[in-house]
């Protein structure tokens, strides 16, 4: 069943009909017509593009991956582009899944670029917002900002909770360091790719709010502004985590040189104690006469030089806190 919903005067009328009667719906005088396409080629948006005066630039980007977040204004129609998006708190990876959309008077077309993208997600916040249904595609189109600015927020939350799970880890007794580092790592491509869809979002919102467009009334405009709060927010957010997660990295690798020192000094402490009785033994190894030379006291004498020598280094290294 073709994904599609007719509104006439603020009321859903119809839904599942074939995208064929878009055309004859839209010559209805009060309709508002939603429809929706999954990985379309060049062709079939063809087929719509004359009837609804798409520009073949908006149509270019639509079919084409990987454009950047935007709201571009044509003639008859606004353009947008944007991604939604969720974190994996397993392996640390970001997934983004992108989708277009094209916005006339009295249409919204939206295409994704694959089946990741949850559009029953965006037609539940419809129905939840049935009161808004009014003001016709700026309701629409409302709908679909706020699901992709929610999972822009979900996803930045959840990076900020694994972030102070690495701030947790970062000064535990023991440290993985291969395992953190590599944790770091993925959370900070994660979030330098949210950031390049989550920044731009600023301006595509407020452009629609700012903008004389048509189709925008007093009605949906502070429900705009409300999805604009929350982009903001965001974006703070974003930029706060970025700062936070380059501390923890310096500060992990200051850390990973203080136990190195540490460790150093440990084992530098244990040579100096060893080289005690390898000193004394050694002395008294030698082929000479010396007090004690081939006698029961010379040992006695050697072995409590030693265990003297050693006592008092590894008393001395322990009050500096060497050991």
């Amino acid at each position: 069943m073709p994904r599609t919903r007719l509104y006439r005067n603020g009321v859903l009328e119809a839904e599942g009909f074939p995208i064929a009667n878009v055309s004859d719906h839209l010559a209805e005088e009060g309709t508002v017509v939603w429809f929706d396409l999954c990985e379309p080629t060049a062709a079939d948006l063809a087929s719509i593009s004359e009837e609804l005066g798409l520009h073949p630039l908006a149509v270019e980007d639509a079919v084409g991956d990987r454009q950047r977040p935007k709201l571009d204004h044509y003639a008859t129609h606004l353009f947008l582009n944007a991604y939604s998006i969720e974190l994996d708190t397993k392996t640390g990876a970001l997934k983004t899944s992108e989708v277009a959309a094209f916005i006339t008077r009295r249409a919204l077309v939206t295409v994704r670029k694959d089946r990741s993208f949850d559009i029953d997600a965006v037609v539940g916040r419809w129905d939840e917002e049935q009161s808004l249904a009014g003001s016709g595609v700026a309701f629409l189109v409302h709908g679909l900002l706020d699901y992709i600015v929610d999972t822009h927020f979900d996803a930045i939350q959840q990076l900020d909770t694994e972030i102070e799970a690495l701030e947790d880890d970062l000064f535990s007794e023991r440290v993985k360091d291969l395992p953190m580092q590599k944790r770091t790592f993925e959370l900070r491509k994660s979030l330098v790719n949210a950031r390049r869809v989550v920044v731009p979002m600023r301006e595509v919102v407020n452009t629609v709010m700012r903008r004389d467009l048509p189709f925008v009334d007093a009605n949906v405009a502070p429900y705009f502004q409300d999805v604009y709060d929350h982009v903001l927010r965001a974006t703070e957010w974003t930029d706060s985590l970025r700062d936070l997660i380059g501390n923890i990295h310096d500060t992990h690798l200051t850390l990973r040189g203080n136990r190195l020192n540490v460790i150093m000094k440990q084992v530098t402490s244990w040579a100096a104690i060893i080289a005690i009785p390898t000193a004394v033994s050694g002395f008294y190894g030698q082929n000479v006469p010396y007090p004690g030379f081939a006698r029961h006291s010379g040992f006695i004498t050697s072995s409590a030089i030693t265990l003297v020598a050693v006592v008092a280094l590894y008393m001395m290294f322990k009050k500096k806190g060497w050991l």
